[in-house]
């Protein structure tokens, strides 16, 4: 099943400290690169008078989509080792944030490296990790006459509604599995007047 994968459920925190400086993790989930860097964003908002807020994410079933910043710390010793943790518990779909305030005593590469690692692992550890898989959306529009054969076609646990507009040309916007999309997109051209957005 390549579509399924791990990830958290809701956000997680940890902390970690060393030599008077304090390390505070935070974890999300994430569904896409922008939800990553919109949840970063909102922590440098909320931490600007942190000396550092450094940060890694991981995006996608195939976990190819990974990005990781260091903010300003040593390059390769903040974000990579994050990015490190978010790899060794094998998760995707997530992003974390570690908020470093200085302590006044400097802790050296390797002492930053195991810092960083630490308080990503500290967050992930507090954690939930559930299996999830990767979704695909499906827009389509149809006649107002074909509603009920839609209706009966979307009826499906596994299918949630984004968006539905009905007029007399109906518009609707459905997520589900992406193993499952194939199927009922088909299930759904077999229906009087659907068709399917690019």
């Amino acid at each position: 099943m390549g579509d399924t994968f791990l990830t958290i459920s809701a956000p997680s925190e940890g902390i970690y400290k060393e030599k008077m400086s304090k390390f505070l993790a935070f974890a999300h989930p994430a569904a896409s690169a922008a939800d990553a860097k919109a949840i970063v964003a909102s922590y440098q908002k909320k931490y600007h008078d942190a000396r550092h807020v450094c940060w890694a994410y991981m995006i996608g079933a195939a976990r190819t989509e990974f990005q990781s910043n260091d903010n300003g710390e040593p390059s390769g010793t903040a974000g990579k080792p994050i990015l490190g943790q978010i790899n060794s518990f094998n998760i995707t779909n997530v992003v974390i944030v570690v908020v470093r305030y200085f302590g006044g005593i400097k802790l050296g590469t390797g002492g930053l490296i195991v810092a960083y690692r630490e308080a990503a692992r500290e967050a992930l550890s507090a954690a939930e990790i559930v299996e999830a898989h990767e979704m695909s959306i499906i827009r389509f529009t149809f006649p107002y006459i074909s509603m009920n054969d839609v209706m009966k076609a979307v009826k499906d646990p596994g299918v949630k509604i984004l968006s539905q507009n009905f007029d007399n040309a109906c518009e609707m916007a459905i997520t589900i599995r992406a193993d499952h999309a194939g199927a009922l997109s088909a299930r759904l051209l077999d229906i009087d007047g659907v068709t399917l957005a690019d």
